[in-house]
């Protein structure tokens, strides 16, 4: 399945660079939250986005409006059962490539979009 070898590789990612991730695949009734992960300064709600390539579009075109809505009343319900010392934020990892394959390309989107 793409986006679970996807956010596997996101979150492999996030951990050599020093991120302690705190869930994955939370779910809520508003949705999903694909990974959230703290470092020294931020709690971060990562949204993983996974395609091949980026032929017709950026992996991060499908974070629309309406699904950053969705996944700011996700985070507002993690944040009411764990509240959080740190600064919040909304970043999208793109991951491109195929499981199998070359080692994946990933590009984090740091704050993404308000909430």
């Amino acid at each position: 399945m793409k986006g679970a070898w996807g956010e596997n590789a996101a979150a492999e990612w996030l951990v050599s660079r020093g991120w302690h991730i705190l869930e994955r695949n939370y779910r809520t009734r508003f949705g999903e939250l694909d990974i959230i992960a703290e470092n020294e300064r931020f709690l971060v709600f990562f949204e993983v986005k996974t395609r091949r390539n980026a032929r017709f579009a950026a992996a991060c075109e499908a974070v629309t409006p309406a699904k950053q809505a969705r996944l700011i009343a996700a985070a507002e319900a993690w944040l009411q059962s764990a509240p959080a010392e740190k600064q919040p934020r909304f970043d999208v990892i793109e991951v491109y490539g195929e499981e199998g394959a070359a080692a994946p390309r990933i590009r984090q989107i740091e704050n993404a979009f308000g909430g």
